[in-house]
């Protein structure tokens, strides 16, 4: 089994389980849900990708529009010292950096939501099919 392609892997998974003829055990059903097991991991996978991804765009984002506000912050002081004003802008600045660490904090949070909420749902039909399989073996 060299090769890493998850498709091949399952293949000879597959082989494996059926190469053993277990009275009473449903092969097929083992193999459907193990099957379900890797999409549903592979859907966790993506979720948590596509938050990861997410989060870094916002955080170029943040980033970008830090630098914009600080190049504009520093050619107002260099114009005109005008300290009430600079202190208003410092504070305005502060208030859109905890926003944006509040939007950080909730896409990370949803990535991690929507990746906990696949493997949860696996889980449950995991104790389903546990339980269907007890059923048919009495």
């Amino acid at each position: 089994m060299e090769s890493t392609n998850p498709n091949s892997l399952f293949a000879e998974y597959i082989k494996l389980i059926k190469q053993f003829k277990l009275p009473g055990v449903d092969a097929n059903a083992i193999l459907e849900s193990r099957r379900k097991d890797i999409e549903a991991l592979a859907a966790a996978n993506t979720a948590a990708l596509t938050g990861m991804q997410s989060l870094g765009q916002k955080q170029m984002e943040i980033l970008n529009a830090t630098m914009t506000q600080l190049q504009s912050l520093v050619a107002q002081q260099s114009a005109a010292q005008n300290k009430p004003a600079a202190g208003e802008a410092v504070q305005q600045a502060l208030h859109r950096a905890l926003t944006d660490m509040q939007e950080l904090a909730h896409t990370a949070y949803r990535a991690q939501a929507d990746s906990y909420a696949v493997i949860s749902k696996r889980v449950a039909e995991n104790v389903e099919e546990l339980k269907a399989l007890l059923q048919r073996a009495r």
